[in-house]
């Protein structure tokens, strides 16, 4: 295939772009060159959103479009002048408003998140701009993406505390709970759209396993050969300033997704990928978030 990914030197960007390379495809990335490029790949050097002629007459397989966060993103690709078979928008589970039903399911009238923010709304809105003018794109809508080339500090907080051979300061109890989609599974499930173009166009993604904080810890924890040990933090203490998510429990039904990939990496086995390669490339997290200070200046026991 002829493939146009926007982003591809970035975790879930890069990861597909170098997944597809693998698989023999022609890929090309879309991205502003500022950071090294996967092996294999064709380079437009240019921000997206001034694309000044760069896509004019170029037609691709499929665009996947992986770096849209707003309906300008989507809306400067399409009038590029490109011209394509199939599109794939990674959008988001912050489409969905906390106050509906859980589990979410693709059928909700979705709407602002306030734990989300802006970040949601504009999500939906390149969503609708996307449907409304090529109707059979597809929409994916992903919970946490987890795996390796992961830029966030997420799985490294816990990683890291194993690692130092710290204990783990655990919200509460531990039992809010979280839902996972591996990255290598987006790219597996891209291909089988892709194979069988199915009717339904918009998908929660997600792992239909669903964990607590304190499982999550204890695999991270598993992932380093370690054990952990917690020590319980009080609702008082804001969640954010020692902990790698909001204090906030949703739930994806991916049952449509289930219907055409019924197995997803599971979470033990993914973590244990994640964690080899993160010990390699330990400065791969780009704002590492200041937890562990926090924890030993306000948390840490005498």
């Amino acid at each position: 295939m002829k493939i146009l990914i926007t982003g591809g030197t970035t975790f879930v960007s890069r990861f597909t772009a170098e997944y597809f390379v693998s698989k023999g495809d022609e890929v090309t990335v879309l991205n502003r060159g500022s950071r090294k490029q996967v092996d294999g790949v064709k380079l437009i050097n240019c921000d997206r959103t001034q694309l000044n002629h760069r896509l004019k007459n170029k037609h691709y397989d499929v665009v996947l479009d992986i770096t849209a966060y707003t309906e300008e993103h989507i809306k400067t690709l399409l009038e590029s002048g490109i011209t394509f078979d199939d599109y794939i928008f990674i959008s988001s589970s912050a489409v969905y408003p906390e106050t509906n039903s859980q589990p979410f399911t693709e059928e909700q009238v979705c709407g602002r998140n306030s734990v989300w923010g802006d970040y949601g709304t504009n999500k939906l809105n390149a969503e609708q701009y996307l449907l409304k003018n090529i109707p059979t794109a597809y929409i994916l809508r992903p919970p946490y993406f987890y795996g390796i080339y992961e830029n966030l500090y997420r799985e490294a907080f816990p990683f890291d505390c194993a690692i130092q051979n710290r204990p783990f300061y655990l919200p509460q109890n531990g039992e809010m709970k979280l839902q996972f989609f591996n990255v290598s599974d987006l790219c597996r499930f891209i291909e089988i759209i892709l194979h069988n173009h199915p009717k339904n166009h918009v998908f929660n993604v997600g792992n239909k396993e669903i964990v607590t904080v304190k499982e999550w810890v204890e695999l991270c924890y598993k992932a380093a050969g370690k054990n952990v040990q917690f020590v319980n933090v009080q609702k008082s203490i804001p969640q954010r300033d020692y902990f790698c998510f909001y204090d906030y429990e949703y739930i994806l039904d991916v049952s449509k997704q289930s219907e055409l990939m019924p197995e997803t990496v599971p979470l033990e086995q993914g973590l244990k990928e994640e964690f080899a390669w993160y010990k390699n490339h330990p400065h791969s997290i780009y704002n590492r978030k200041p937890y562990l200070e926090f924890i030993d200046n306000n948390l840490k026991k005498e």
